[in-house]
């Protein structure tokens, strides 16, 4: 007999629930997008048109009343509420999935990961961009030895938006994790690490270059890998002139390629996973191998955050590894308290070893 879909309460319908999990949950084989938990208006008949079986729910302490009910939670919520709605889940024996970053801050993320190994319930974090089309491809590049060795690895999210749009993304209070480097460098230092390995050290340059800005808008992340490869990462809000996506120079070939990951857009777009062709970038916009007088286009690998939850849902069936660790996502934190005491001292930063 075929088995009965995982039930998924989600717990947030802003921009990250609505257009990332919600989704992404529903185009996968085995889950159910069961609850939805949001209190605004607005986004509840959002919700109901587009998700019509799952149940609506006010609060989040109706879903933990209801957790019999469940199999897996998902905290699509502000940055501030994800430990406390992680730890609620954790203690009402709910497997779970928490948006990046995983905690405001290192020592409260890693208290996270060690409450769910002593209560033996998974946990995991959303670090999409894993699955980016043009990460896999710079990671097959790297493993497949294209490049030669390593040198230099850069990588920048940059955008152009000159006016501050009000929300909790652009708060300066330190338990919303706000600005540029947490929001956008969570995602770029976690790519760094997981293509190069371990930093030993970090420098940083952070600001605020809009007028009225509470927090950082502009900042750049050196981080030097054990491995001897420098990651030189970029994330704004203001630049008129976008750089490239990534560039990775090696002593045999260099990679660069423009755009971002067409999913993102797609998803914003109602596009879903499950239809053909997604994930797929055209030839105009494949990178450029080699070196100056002899680049070829290389064809990008098809982005997959499809894979994200058709992980999950195979760890809780049959106990295989959730598809992040979430002891990466302390790690992720760690350098991103680094890189905003390495821009506030001047200094480049040790990184002491993770526990």
């Amino acid at each position: 007999m075929a088995q009965a879909p995982l039930r998924v309460g989600l717990l947030g319908y802003g921009i990250a629930g609505r257009v990332f999990h919600a989704p992404l949950v529903a185009a996968t084989p085995g889950l159910r997008l069961d609850a939805i938990v949001t209190a605004n208006p607005e986004r509840r008949e959002q919700a109901r048109q587009e998700h019509p079986d799952a149940r609506l729910l006010d609060d989040a302490d109706q879903l933990w009343r209801a957790a019999d009910t469940l199999d897996l939670v998902v905290v699509a919520t502000p940055n501030r509420q994800h430990a406390p709605m992680a730890r609620a889940a954790l203690a009402a024996g709910l497997p779970v999935v928490v948006d990046k970053p995983l905690a405001p801050t290192a020592a409260e993320s890693r208290a996270l990961v060690d409450e769910a190994a002593r209560r033996g319930v998974p946990l995991t974090v959303f670090q999409n961009r894993r699955w980016d089309g043009d990460f896999l491809t710079v990671r097959r590049l790297v493993e497949a030895g294209e490049l030669g060795r390593v040198s230099r690895f850069e990588s920048r999210f940059e955008r152009w938006r000159p006016a501050i749009k009000p929300g909790w993304r652009e708060s300066a209070a330190p338990g919303e994790a706000g600005g540029a480097l947490f929001d956008l460098g969570a995602h770029l230092v976690d790519q760094a690490v997981q293509l190069f390995g371990p930093v030993e050290r970090v420098y940083a340059e952070v600001d605020r270059r809009r007028p009225g800005a509470e927090v950082d808008d502009d900042a750049f992340v050196a981080l030097t890998h054990a491995r001897g490869v420098r990651s030189h990462l970029w994330m704004s809000a203001v630049t008129p002139q976008l750089g490239p996506r990534m560039r990775v120079l090696g002593d045999r070939a260099g990679y660069t390629t423009y755009g971002l990951d067409v999913q993102e857009a797609a998803l914003r777009d109602g596009g879903r996973p499950d239809k053909p062709g997604w994930g797929e970038v055209p030839p105009e916009g494949y990178g450029q191998l080699g070196a100056d007088g002899d680049l070829r286009p290389v064809p990008t690998e098809p982005g997959r955050y499809q894979d994200f939850y058709a992980q999950v849902a195979a760890a809780l069936r049959d106990g295989t590894p959730m598809p992040v660790d979430p002891r990466d996502a302390v790690a992720t934190v760690t350098l991103i308290e680094l890189a905003h005491r390495s821009a506030a001292e001047g200094v480049v930063l040790p990184v002491p070893p993770l526990a």
